[in-house]
């Protein structure tokens, strides 16, 4: 069983080292690929579970340029401040 796995591991195509735009570009190929042209069920899954593993990495990438992002917000005195993280924001009692 480890000879499988490890088999099918070393079959993967890597995509850690890619860049965020990299990573869509080939994100945006696997989709042209899997639209336009008549693959067989095992490439079209292969080609599918690469684009799940690009599209995380974007996710994870994306997310992790909103974090800095955040970081490295400041206030109104120049200090560097993360604001908190609200999604429906409040009106201000001033307004």
């Amino acid at each position: 069983m480890a000879k499988t796995a490890k088999g099918t591991a070393e079959t993967r195509p890597a995509t850690d080292h890619l860049s965020y735009g990299e990573a869509v570009a080939r994100l945006e190929s696997i989709v042209g690929a899997m639209e336009e042209e008549d693959l067989p069920l095992e490439q079209l899954l292969t080609r599918y579970e690469e684009g799940r593993r690009l599209v995380q990495l974007c996710q994870g990438r994306l997310a992790a340029a909103e974090l800095r992002i955040r970081q490295l917000e400041e206030d109104a005195a120049g200090n560097l401040e993360a604001p908190p993280l609200t999604l429906d924001p409040e009106p201000s009692p001033d307004a």
